[in-house]
């Protein structure tokens, strides 16, 4: 075994917590070319972390030896969601996904198409209506919301609109809460944004409750019928199902994929697009793999143990970086360069290569729904819609924390295909 290269540091003074948060990108980059190695060690959250960078690291973490990275009981997810089908580790874990498997899969899914269809109708119909550019990540995060709040919760924004608004704004006071310091501090005319969000999700648990009790329908009915470990799981899950997160990573990629294909330049594959829906499918995993929605996510070694034959000793940290995983040059060829060919011939079905929604056995349990709701959106943008960026030159570098997208949110001018002004 070898050792990790670079150093964990001392404790508090070694910590790297603020460089990584301000760059993840620069800061893995920096140490990849210095060490020469896409393992590496460095101190995290005030932990000693191996950093892992590669497809190979990323399989053994994840798939492999799952059962000795475990997922840190301490950390504020936990804190805030409580013990859900992200959070807990081992048998707890594993029979939680297979209670909720059912609800993600099968029957369920194919009930949802006709939802999932009507919102993006009603989301994207209007795109081209003022004649001026639109803000494609604040559409598509409304998308996203209407989306999870209709199928998780019964919530639908043309029928309860001011429901739809108050669970909205409690959804991202909660989820600012825990982006911010866990510091709970009230004073005169000052509130942390951390206390905001404990509030924000007692409000919420209130409404879910509710929900779970009085409504038998759909999603939430089939939840509350299923056998979890305590009277409050349902509850826990629920909110995790219609937290923020999961309309920020739809909106992620669904800018990421209007970006790519945008201009006149693109016009052939989306055409493609239209009528190939391999082609459709080999377009969204390319822009998964260049713009993942989730830098990646972090794990505790149980024991000692070895990835990627270097040594990992007891109590790490070990964090996949999806970013420089799908970047690997051992198995991406051209890595930086857009090529959804890339996914065709003998590489058709290595979407296992990728590591935005997890892998092995906690990958996302939803990311079967994730796939068709993308899909039914960009079917809808590419039969409808030709689209280009307005203004034509826009900084569409991305941050890519807490969850990725261009940091200044481009502006995109969209023309219906029977009235194009691209052609």
């Amino acid at each position: 075994m070898s050792k990790l290269p670079g150093n964990a540091g001392v404790s508090l003074l070694g910590d790297k917590s603020l460089d990584f948060y301000r760059d993840p990108v620069i800061f893995c980059q920096q140490r990849i070319d210095k060490h020469r190695s896409r393992l590496f060690q460095e101190r995290l959250l005030n932990r000693p972390t191996v950093f892992v960078c590669s497809v190979e690291g990323m399989r053994e973490l994840l798939c492999e030896k799952s059962n000795i990275f475990l997922k840190d009981p301490t950390d504020l997810m936990t804190n805030m969601y409580g013990d859900t089908v992200v959070t807990t580790n081992g048998e707890e874990a594993c029979l939680l996904r297979l209670s909720l498997n059912n609800l993600f899969s099968g029957t369920r899914l194919e009930s949802s198409a006709d939802y999932i269809s009507s919102v993006c109708e009603r989301c994207l119909k209007d795109l081209s209506l003022s004649g001026q550019p639109q803000c494609v990540y604040t559409v598509f995060k409304r998308l996203g919301t209407e989306l999870v709040l209709g199928l998780f919760l019964n919530v639908r924004a043309e029928e309860q609109p001011e429901v739809f608004q108050e669970i909205m704004q409690l959804c991202t006071e909660h989820w600012h809460g825990l982006i911010s310091a866990p510091v709970r501090v009230k004073v005169p005319l000052w509130t942390s944004g951390f206390a905001k969000a404990l509030d924000a999700r007692s409000k919420l648990m209130d409404i879910i409750k509710d929900k779970l009790e009085n409504d038998t329908r759909g999603f939430v009915g089939s939840l509350g019928s299923l056998p979890l470990p305590n009277s409050s799981s349902a509850a826990q899950h629920l909110l995790l199902f219609i937290s923020a997160l999961i309309p920020k990573a739809l909106a992620s990629l669904l800018t990421s994929f209007t970006l790519a294909l945008a201009g006149p330049e693109q016009r052939d594959s989306r055409r493609e697009a239209i009528h190939n829906p391999d082609h459709l499918h080999r377009v969204l995993l390319e822009v998964q793999r260049l713009w993942p929605p989730f830098i990646g996510g972090r794990r505790i070694a149980e024991k000692d143990c070895t990835l990627a034959g270097l040594c990992v000793p007891k109590d790490y940290g070990a964090v996949y970086v999806s970013y420089f995983v799908h970047r690997d040059p051992e198995v991406f060829q051209q890595p930086d360069s857009f090529l959804p060919e890339r996914w065709s011939g003998r590489n058709a079905g290595q979407e296992h290569l990728l590591c935005s929604f997890g892998n092995g056995p906690r990958s996302c349990i939803g990311s079967t729904l994730t796939d068709i709701f993308l899909k039914e959106a960009c079917r809808y943008l590419l039969k409808n819609y030709d689209w280009c960026l307005d203004p034509t030159s826009q900084d569409l570098a991305y941050k890519w924390l807490p969850v990725s997208r261009p940091a200044n949110p481009p502006s995109v001018s969209f023309a219906r295909l029977d009235q194009t002004m691209f052609s």
